[in-house]
């Protein structure tokens, strides 16, 4: 589970936006999602680029599949997709606030076309939604 910039600020960052949730809190719901499902879960955030190629690279030789929330950089990070795109790794694309209703630099995503889905609009549930849909991808195979 990867979280993009300002992903930390949760909580306090605009929360008639994204939610009076911290990321802890989503992160330790999410635990116990991937513990019902018997999956693993291991969680990061930066809100450095370079430093979240770093990790989906570093995922192809670790995990089976990577969920992300490239926050700010969905829309502007050809880096991020690229590296998505080299791994080979299935990717769910997930965002608390529905992008495609927001501002317009915000509904184009370089990463969509590189994810088997994306999942938006749905808060904090949005994590739990798309975890439980690339569990269920990674079984199907």
């Amino acid at each position: 589970m990867l979280n993009g910039p300002n992903l930390n600020m949760l909580g306090k960052r605009e929360p008639t936006i994204y939610g009076a949730r911290t990321l802890q809190d989503i992160s330790s719901e999410l635990e116990k999602t991937a513990a019902s499902l018997e999956v693993l879960l291991t969680f990061f955030q930066s809100n450095h680029e370079g430093v979240l190629v770093d990790k989906i690279q570093a995922a192809l030789a670790l995990y089976q599949g990577i969920l992300i929330n490239p926050g700010a950089y969905t829309h502007t990070s050809v880096a991020i997709r690229d590296a998505i795109a080299a791994v080979s790794l299935p990717t769910v694309e997930v965002h608390l606030s529905n992008v495609h209703q927001r501002e317009a630099f915000r509904q184009h995503s370089y990463i969509a076309p590189v994810a088997i889905g994306q999942i938006s609009g749905f808060g904090s549930d949005s994590y739990r939604l798309g975890l439980e849909g690339l569990v269920q991808h990674l079984r199907s195979k």
